[in-house]
């Protein structure tokens, strides 16, 4: 059984709703602290002031997404927001692809805006594509995956969590699958329980983002159980 404290070092929290204040991301960051999160994600205007809240809590990174949540930001402005995210002491970014370029078939186009999103990007920072599964068919699932491999991000992330849908256990499954040891998952969104939780831990996912109350849930749970 996993512990409690192991639980929590896989666990991404946030603050990125579009009504999130400052006393809000005081609390998410309160919690990533009190818990050990491994990360705190907020929207990119409150990035340096994030970071500056979690200088001294060096185990908790600061994250933020580019092009989110619809992803159809054009290439440009991806990148020089990525570009600002770094400048303010960004750690972990979650970058948005283009989904509807994606179902359009415009693959190249996709590949090339993360490739050259991955690419800016310091290798002390670490880069999460969501591909929003929520908006996708199973048939799409394959060429989304190899999309995010061949851009070299390190994490394949499943969603946003803004698109209706649950947790997707047989999806992820079958992503992970799909990307074997090349990307690792993120899965994020409609994971509220402990069980869904230790489901797609037994099926390999590296990583999750759960909202902030579910997320204390679930490591107290854990914390119970031993």
């Amino acid at each position: 059984m996993i512990t409690s404290k192991e639980a929590a070092r896989l666990i991404d929290i946030s603050a990125v709703k579009t009504a999130h204040t400052l006393s809000d991301l005081a609390q998410v960051v309160f919690y990533a602290k009190k818990y050990n999160f491994i990360n705190v994600h907020v929207l990119p205007n409150w990035v340096k002031l994030l970071s500056e809240m979690l200088k001294d809590s060096t185990e908790i990174y600061a994250g933020a997404p580019v092009g989110f949540p619809g992803g159809a930001h054009r290439t440009e402005t991806k990148l020089l927001e990525a570009e600002l995210l770094i400048e303010d002491g960004v750690q972990e970014m979650d970058i948005m692809m283009n989904v509807g370029r994606f179902k359009n078939k415009e693959y190249s186009y996709v590949r090339d805006e993360l490739t050259q999103i991955v690419r800016i990007t310091p290798r002390n920072v670490l880069t999460k594509v969501i591909i929003e599964v929520n908006a996708l068919e199973d048939a799409e699932l394959e060429k989304a995956c190899e999309i995010v491999i061949s851009s070299g991000a390190d994490f394949l992330k499943t969603g946003t969590g803004w698109i209706p849908g649950g947790a997707n256990l047989e999806r992820i499954k079958k992503i992970k699958q799909i990307c074997g040891k090349d990307v690792k998952i993120k899965a994020a969104g409609g994971i509220r329980t402990p069980e869904e939780f230790l489901h797609l831990y037994d099926m390999g996912v590296e990583r999750f983002g759960i909202n902030t109350k579910s997320a204390i849930e679930i490591v107290e749970y854990f914390n119970c159980s031993m």
